[in-house]
């Protein structure tokens, strides 16, 4: 309080000097009167006056420059702020020292580097960089410990960062999860969810209910959304149904569908979406109940998102938003997911809503959904019609619905015409292919699929190069048409451009890394290439993932044959017979590898398992024979070769080597007797005699004759079978031998030209 006499002051904030009080006791007016002014001083409460100094100090305003003592300097120029120059300053004060740090300092220091590592670590997280995201995650973490120990350490507890913790804790737990590592990240969330000073950690079981989800672990996924539903105030309508929707995801994983059914029909009603509404329709879909698969498809099309969202793109489409604008590109990607839910639901329900009645079943979606305004969709479902078709092998009730198609309706001319492009180019009418892929053309000349329906009608033709360019256009027309990419290589490949064909191939593979076709197809252009090594790699990518294709596992084999390890080609192609042993190729090459190895045994089980699927050849039969006389079993042989003659007469391959068993058993007359029809044989088809050979290398027959007495073709017809069997057949023709006794018997004939001559049994021609 002033004391009397004392200067005016004024209390901190107030905008009212305050009143000294008065020495005379308090009056009457104390207790409620006001003081009043009758002249220069101030009236006291108690009534009474006294004056106040005339020439008090002006304390008020010495801020702006003045003072009650006045200037001692009166010739000096007027400077309240201090601007004079230099000299009237003086010289600078030296600069403070800066103190070395404190603990409180350094700790601040360190709480910044936790904050920079988290935002580092969310950075590489968004460029899917997640090992790097992972590493800085948990070195911000260790960090942040050590922050927490050294505000420990220096009675600096009430500074400690909850929020810094927490945010330490969720990111370190959310790398874990984005890297695959579920148990460290659930355990994470755990220490989170479990710290009561976090108030809205509870929320978290959402994201252990995610990781569970991905886990297959339905049931602890569906008490995590429901944990941490307890947690979502009323307020939270939004996230509230999405944790709902997640709920009614995990039963439908389990096959509770009523279950499932039970979380989505309340969403439908106070918060509709799209795809909870696709989600609700595959529900009633599942169960069968087609009167409620009507009324959520309905719902369906009744959610305000897909009006709202068309008309937010009209509006920006007038107002000339760019379209690099973030949120039209995300508005428009909102439009086609939507788009892609009612066509799928549609599709699915036009072909099974009627119990017997496809046609009706699409005939009612369609009308629906142009009633809803959904006039493209409608379009698609149109198509999908002559599509369902085509899937039943009904070409001409497809070709009839894309017809009535094309003269009802302009806008589907160009979509109908590609369908029928490609149902006649697969019933094999290449000119009402290409007729309609030059009608779909003319009405877009950059529709990639019509110019892939062109192309192949081309190269059908054989006209590559023609083919080509459509796929070079078709590419350029739409980037990612994998079928024009796929085509334009089988086409570079046939054109013998491996290098282009290797090139796209390998990007395809990029594109869809699981394809076996692509596989398949980059192995055998190595390997068309003489890339050896390299075909083996591929075809061993392929092999580890179709095991048990017999197709793969002998080109494998081949592959091994043409690198001369002939152990590994032995051991495909014995697979590849395991898994299909009716491949003929690589039964002659089982049978030849056994005979080159004098397995004579093992080599009569393959050629009989021939025998036995294709008996019009007698090659294969002959073949058997031959293994046996060469395992000397001459009688067995010799009984083969009899049944052989019986059934084919006019066989010169039989009756030469029947000749030649005869002579080993002795059989001097029957040896007689089948020279002379050999010879007849040969006249009879005008054969020339066998050249004669010095030495024991006796001639070797090309190939073995057919049932009528003519050339079969060899068992590897195919320069694939050739290749096989070249390296094996090379060691498989030992000399026969004819003895004296038999020379001498066949020389008493004069037409008789067969007897100086060796024969052979070779079993495969190389």
């Amino acid at each position: 309080l002033a004391h009397p006499g004392a200067t005016m002051s004024y209390a901190r904030g107030a905008a009212e000097p305050l009143v000294p009080p008065s020495r005379g006791a308090p009056g009457t007016a104390a207790r409620g009167g006001m003081a009043t002014r009758t002249g220069p001083g101030l009236m006291s409460r108690a009534g009474g006056s006294h004056p106040v100094d005339e020439n008090r100090p002006m304390t008020a305003v010495r801020a702006a420059g003045y003072t009650s003592a006045g200037r001692s300097n009166a010739g000096a120029a007027f400077d309240p702020t201090g601007q004079g120059g230099p000299a009237a300053r003086g010289p600078a004060p030296p600069l403070a020292q800066k103190k070395d740090n404190s603990p409180e300092d350094m700790c601040r220091a360190i709480e910044r580097e936790v904050n920079g590592l988290v935002e580092e670590s969310a950075q590489l997280a968004a460029q899917r960089q997640l090992a790097r995201a992972l590493d800085k995650a948990k070195e911000a973490g260790k960090r942040e410990r050590h922050l927490c120990k050294q505000r420990e350490a220096n009675g600096l507890e009430d500074q400690i960062n909850i929020d810094l913790t927490y945010a330490v804790c969720f990111n370190l737990a959310n790398q874990y999860h984005a890297s695959g590592l579920y148990s460290e990240a659930l355990n994470t969330y755990s220490v989170i969810v479990k710290n009561k000073q976090y108030a809205q950690s509870g929320r978290l079981r959402v994201n252990m209910g995610n990781i569970y989800y991905e886990q297959g672990k339905y049931p602890a996924a569906i008490k995590m959304y429901r944990m941490a539903l307890d947690q979502i105030p009323t307020t939270g309508r939004e996230i509230k149904s999405r944790i709902q929707r997640n709920i009614g995801n995990a039963f439908v994983r389990l096959g509770k569908f009523q279950d499932a059914l039970a979380a989505y029909e309340p969403i439908m009603e106070h918060l509709p979406d799209v795809q909870t509404g696709f989600n609700l329709v595959l529900c009633y879909f599942a169960l069968g109940d087609r009167e409620r698969q009507r009324r959520g498809f309905a719902k369906l099309l009744s959610v305000r998102q897909l009006a709202a969202d068309a008309e937010s793109l009209e509006t920006m489409n007038q107002a000339d938003v760019s379209e690099d604008d973030g949120a039209k590109q995300a508005l428009r990607e909102r439009i086609r997911a939507s788009h892609r839910y009612v066509s799928l639901a549609a599709k699915l329900l036009a072909a099974s809503i009627e119990q017997h009645d496809a046609v009706a079943g699409f005939d009612w979606v369609i009308e629906t959904l142009k009633a809803a305004g959904q006039a493209e969709l409608a379009t698609e479902v149109q198509i999908a019609k002559a599509n369902h078709f085509m899937r039943e092998r009904k070409f001409d009730k497809a070709v009839e619905t894309l017809k009535s198609y094309e003269r009802q309706d302009p806008a589907l001319v160009p979509h109908a015409a590609t369908n029928l492009s490609f149902i006649y180019f697969h019933e094999g009418d290449f000119a009402n292919a290409a007729k309609y892929a030059d009608l779909a053309m003319n009405h877009n000349r950059y529709n990639a699929k019509a110019l892939v329906n062109k192309g192949n009608c081309l190269y059908a033709r054989g006209e590559l190069e023609g083919a080509r360019q459509l796929y070079h256009e078709a590419m350029g027309a739409e980037a990612d048409c994998l079928e024009a990419m796929y085509n334009l290589a089988v086409a570079s490949k046939r054109l013998g451009d491996h290098g282009t064909a290797l090139n796209l191939f390998e990007k395809l593979h990029a594109i869809i890394p699981h394809s076996t076709e692509v596989v398949w197809q980059i192995a055998d252009a190595f390997d068309s290439s003489g890339q050896s090594r390299a075909a083996m790699k591929w075809f061993k990518i392929l092999s580890a993932r179709v095991p048990t294709d017999p197709g793969v596992l002998a080109r494998l084999g081949s592959v091994h044959l043409k690198e001369e390890d002939e152990t590994q080609a032995f051991h495909y192609h014995q697979e590849s017979f395991r898994y299909l042993p009716a491949n003929m190729d690589v039964i002659s090459w089982l049978g030849a590898y056994f005979v080159k190895n004098e397995m004579y045994e093992k080599a009569v089980a393959y050629f009989e398992r021939a025998a036995q699927i294709a008996p019009g050849e007698v090659k294969w039969r002959l073949m058997v024979a031959s293994c046996h006389r060469r395992s000397g079993d001459y009688q067995l042989a010799h009984d083969i070769y009899r049944a052989i003659h019986d059934e084919y007469p006019q066989n010169i391959e039989c009756l030469r080597y029947l000749v030649h068993i005869c002579d080993d058993l002795g059989k001097k007359d029957a040896v007689h007797e089948y020279v002379v029809k050999l010879r007849k044989a040969e006249r009879a088809v005008d054969v020339p005699p066998p050249e004669q050979h010095g030495g024991d290398g006796g001639h070797v027959p090309a190939e073995h004759a057919g049932a009528q007495g003519g050339r079969n073709d060899p068992p590897g017809e195919s320069a694939y079978q050739q290749a096989m069997v070249a390296a094996a057949a090379k060691a498989s023709r030992p000399a026969a031998s004819v003895n004296a006794a038999a020379k001498a018997t066949r020389a008493t004939h004069d037409d008789d030209l067969f007897a100086d001559d060796d024969l052979d049994d070779t079993l495969l021609p190389s």
